[in-house]
């Protein structure tokens, strides 16, 4: 018989309503409990239980990272839309605001290795919580900062990216930590899918914004965000699983193996760390996912309007399209790449499958343009285009931590270097080429061509085999 230490009963009772209302008998059933000393501490127990079943701490971390992704983004797009009226008010040429758009990368370069051995030395979780306040400081200085004069608003913007430098580094230097090897990819899928959908937020909401309370509402609004999230950071996240109370056993045994003593303490040769072959193929694919990424979002609505001839507003939409479907593109590729690595095939196989697909598809539908003669047609290929990038996240993201899971931030942060280089370049080579030939597809022939290259150095270089312990 089973037993019933606390000695509840059920007492059912049949009552018939006598003023209308619910037709038919009801049944009311009454819970007794003899022994509330031993209900309370056993309930308390199954709950604990539940709740650890149903958000295990490592979904919250990861939960939390792809939101400062995201606002990390919406900050970088909402100068790009308040610049239209803080030109107009401010009279700035065209050089003028290109020299404030791109100065946000002076600080991102600068800093990003320092950021990736800081986020290994010092803990991912420190390097984020305060990289995001400081991008957040900086984002809440930039309209009196644009009142004082155009140098102050230019070292803001610098300050800015010196900011954001540390997001990635410190995101990978945590998943290190957090994320088993099965959950690598769907990990740093999320992440990724911070950048589509903070860019979208960013544009519109901006948008919104300027268009009703002025373009400095876009800085003080999305700034305020960044301080919010930093308060839930601290108060809920740790480094470590070790010191997070709230991991249990169960999730404990999933996580990655701390590192030992006598590696913590040794300093890895970053020579031997970072100048070998798979570390260059994550870096040729990087490069290339990163010029198609920033010369899309500082070209987009430029072509609907000048090659498809849609209105400035028609363009804004059409330009959303794409980064939603990249996002869609980010989580399909996550889980295609899950079902094959259960299946039995080989870590570096998927990892070259998906990244190289996306590359190949990406530069295919490029090409395509050229064809396109409506603005629906246009639209089509680009969320073509971008879902096939997404989908090519699921390779070399994930393979920095398959080669060097305890060094990531740092390995990221090397590759981030180059791969920054295309927000200044590509966007300046992109404005050029149109000026020069008059149209969009000698730039989209070059995105092309570069995508196929990026390609083929992950497809001859990488490999998924750690490379240091």
């Amino acid at each position: 018989m089973p037993q019933n230490p606390a000695g509840i009963a059920f007492r059912p009772r049949v009552s018939r309503p006598q003023h209308g209302g619910c037709p038919g008998p009801q049944v009311q059933i009454r819970v007794e409990v003899a022994d509330a000393k031993w209900l309370a501490p056993n309930v308390s127990s199954l709950v604990n239980s539940v709740a650890a079943v149903s958000r295990p701490r490592r979904h919250a971390l990861v939960g939390l990272i792809f939101l400062a992704c995201a606002i990390a983004y919406t900050d970088r797009v909402n100068l790009a839309v308040a610049a239209v009226a803080m030109r107009e008010q401010f009279g700035w040429s065209q050089t003028d605001k290109g020299f404030v758009l791109a100065s946000f990368f002076i600080g991102y370069l600068l800093c990003m290795f320092v950021a990736g051995v800081l986020s290994e030395r010092l803990g991912g979780h420190r390097m984020l919580g305060w990289s995001v306040i400081v991008w957040s400081v900086f984002t809440l200085l930039t309209p009196p900062a644009a009142m004082l004069s155009m140098p102050a608003l230019i070292a803001v913007r610098i300050g800015m990216g010196m900011g954001e430098a540390a997001m990635f580094p410190a995101a990978y230097e945590l998943f290190g930590r957090w994320v088993p090897a099965a959950e690598r990819t769907r990990a740093t899928s999320l992440l990724f899918t911070g950048i589509p959908i903070g860019t979208v937020l960013g544009l519109y909401g901006s948008g919104w914004l300027v268009g009703h309370l002025g373009w400095s509402a876009a800085f003080y609004g999305f700034g305020v965000i960044g301080f919010i999230w930093a308060f839930w950071w601290f108060r809920d996240i740790r480094n470590d699983p070790a010191t997070d109370g709230r991991v249990d056993a169960a999730e404990r045994a999933l996580l990655p193996a701390p590192a030992p003593a006598s590696a913590t303490a040794q300093r890895v040769a970053y020579r031997r760390l970072l100048l070998n072959a798979p570390v260059m193929g994550i870096v040729a694919a990087h490069f290339a996912g990163t010029w198609n990424l920033y010369v899309l979002l500082s070209w987009l609505p430029s072509y609907f309007r000048d090659a498809q001839g849609l209105s400035i507003t028609n363009s804004g939409l059409y330009s959303a399209a794409p980064w939603i479907a990249m996002a869609l593109g980010i989580n399909l590729g996550a889980g295609i790449s899950d079902r094959l690595i259960a299946r039995g095939v080989s870590v570096t196989t998927v990892r070259k499958r998906m990244q190289c697909a996306g590359l190949c598809a990406t530069s295919a539908l490029l090409l395509m343009l050229q064809l396109a003669h409506s603005p629906g047609v246009a639209l089509a290929l680009l969320c073509l285009a971008t879902t096939a990038g997404g989908i090519g996240l699921s390779g070399f993201p994930a393979g920095v931590l398959d080669i060097a899971p305890r060094h990531s931030g740092v390995v990221y942060a090397f590759s981030n270097i180059f791969a920054t280089l295309p927000g200044i370049v590509g966007v300046a080579v992109t404005g050029w080429l149109v000026d020069v030939t008059g149209t969009y597809t000698a730039a989209f022939v070059l995105a092309a061509a570069i995508s196929l290259g990026g390609a083929l150095g992950f497809l001859l270089l990488f490999d998924a085999t750690r490379t240091v312990d």
